[in-house]
């Protein structure tokens, strides 16, 4: 019987909202696609001008130390002068990193990119979004968009490659199969995000507020009057994936602000080769990793180079302090007794994460992520990314207010 997930068990991500691993950027709020459960309205030609994306930079210096910058929107690569952003966040000393969906990647433009400092990549590629020439395609046949991103990045070489991928609940299913082929990939595909369908559900029996006054959501891009199930939670896709990989293993956390007990950022480190997954990095790797770079950098790890994770067998040499590490250890080593040439082959260390977006608590409580990584700067503030929308519509949170508690 498979063994439900224990938070006291995990290592509890140190990140935190003035010392976090990753900040969200929006140079624009254009889109050149529209997916399903996008939280962004798109805003042609909606491009921040370099100054504000410096004042925005600057936020972040005051406000938040950082490692990583993830440069998002809308998509980053609609923006006129992207090599210049990703410039500005790489002269700062962070790790530019570009959300996309890839559609205007191209070789050139990647050139350009890595000549600017981008450090990574991280495509959001699912069945959810409406791609030209790909309506219809299943999560597994978008394997093969996947992989012609990564052999891109591949030859440029140095870039850490991610992909994201909303989970609905059609596609739950489908988990596994994309995890299959990440380990297929596994020396060139680093990260694998699976995040789960979320919307601001229009609920009969509740009032929408800004301060004291009531309020129509219809403005709010992620705001919805369906019935769609938007409760899939991190232990679900835990257990999906277990279904192909039974020994799964997350190590790592982020909990929810009103509940302690709830995994929205769940990380998991795999080690293996394209043949075979030999076992999973325990808490205290995590631990090891993020305390040393905060030691040396003064900053959260995020977005280790492709070369560090190609070294996954030198790692093994932490075993004394890591059970996860441990077993791992032990099943290579019984694999190259077997097999001696196996000794010769290189282990990969590749990251499976799950995030599980803002929740509605029964008393119309907001459950955010606690230390999100995804957070971004409005009126010289930092705030939650998914739902800046309200700020912009209505200038604060909404919050959900049962009708009982209005008197009705």
């Amino acid at each position: 019987m498979e063994q439900p997930l224990n938070h006291n068990e995990l290592y509890r991500l140190p990140w935190t909202l003035p010392d976090n691993a990753i900040s969200w950027l929006e140079p624009t709020s254009q889109c050149n696609l529209y997916c399903d459960g996008c939280y962004r309205k798109n805003e042609p030609n909606g491009h921040k001008t370099l100054a504000q994306v410096r004042a925005e930079l600057d936020t972040f210096k005051r406000l938040r130390k950082t490692d990583g910058v993830s440069i998002a929107g809308g998509d980053p690569l609609t923006h006129p002068q992207i090599e210049e952003i990703v410039a500005m966040v790489a002269a700062d000393g962070d790790k530019p990193i570009i959300n996309t969906n890839g559609q205007l990647l191209t070789v050139e433009k990647l050139r350009a990119l890595k000549k600017a400092g981008v450090r990574g990549f991280t495509f959001h590629i699912d069945s959810g979004q409406n791609r030209p020439h790909m309506k219809g395609k299943t999560e597994v046949e978008l394997n093969e968009l996947r992989l012609k991103y990564a052999l891109m990045l591949a030859e440029a070489g140095d870039i850490s490659c991610a992909f994201n991928a909303t989970v609905y609940e059609h596609t739950l299913k489908d988990v596994p199969a994309i995890l299959a082929w990440g380990q297929e990939h596994i020396d060139i595909v680093h990260i694998l995000v699976f995040i789960a369908y979320r919307a601001a559900p229009v609920k009969k029996g509740f009032k929408y507020m800004v301060g004291g006054s009531e309020i129509d959501m219809t403005p709010i891009a992620y705001a919805i009057d369906e019935d769609r199930k938007i409760s899939i939670l991190s232990n679900d896709v835990v257990d999906t994936i277990r279904t192909k990989y039974p020994d799964f293993q997350p190590c790592a956390y982020l909990n929810g602000t009103e509940r302690p007990d709830h995994f929205k950022w769940l990380v998991t480190l795999r080690i293996g080769t394209a043949e075979k997954i030999y076992g999973y990095g325990g808490p205290k790797l995590m631990e090891l990793s993020q305390t040393l770079h905060h030691l040396t950098a003064g900053s959260y790890l995020a977005y280790t180079h492709p070369r560090v994770l190609g070294r996954a067998k030198s790692m093994l040499a932490l075993s004394p302090l890591d059970k996860g590490l441990a077993r791992t250890a032990g099943a290579y080593l019984h694999d190259v007794a077997r097999a001696p040439w196996k000794a010769f082959s290189k282990l990969h260390m590749q990251s499976v994460m799950i995030i599980q977006p803002a929740d509605m608590m029964q008393n119309g409580a907001l459950s955010m992520c606690d230390g999100c990584p995804d957070i971004t700067v409005y009126d010289n503030k930092l705030v939650w990314s998914c739902r800046m929308e309200e700020l912009i519509n209505f200038g604060d949170w909404i919050r959900p207010v049962p009708e009982k508690q209005n008197g009705v």
